[in-house]
């Protein structure tokens, strides 16, 4: 057994173990704490009302520091919830909508 990974012993009728990866535990965590922000969700509705915008306009329309707008996209990006797309010298970022609708189903199915 390795640090990442926990088994865990069901009452199952076939006595079968259930094994728990817990490094794609903590991923999935993540994953869910990218959109579990308030200033997150404003930018991802905000990039959505606009189709695309570059780290400039989202900070002038939020009232952010430059960097602060930066750290919380690069989260976003890391989580798959934002795509970006490089026209000379801005990057656009859009929301990835298919990443969104696939939290929708796992959460969905978490809590049903």
């Amino acid at each position: 057994m390795n640090n990442y990974s926990l088994i865990v012993n069901t009452l199952s009728e076939n006595g079968a173990a259930l094994k728990v990866d817990l490094l794609n535990v903590k991923k999935a965590a993540l994953t869910l704490r990218a959109v579990n922000h308030k200033l997150r969700q404003q930018i991802l509705r905000l990039i959505d009302e606009h189709g695309k915008m570059t780290v400039t306009e989202l900070y002038v329309k939020l009232r952010l520091e430059q960097s602060v707008a930066s750290q919380h996209l690069a989260i976003l990006r890391k989580a798959g919830f934002v795509k970006t797309e490089r026209d000379g010298k801005f990057i656009y970022y859009s929301v990835n909508t298919n990443r969104l609708q696939e939290l929708n189903k796992f959460v969905n199915e978490l809590l049903n």
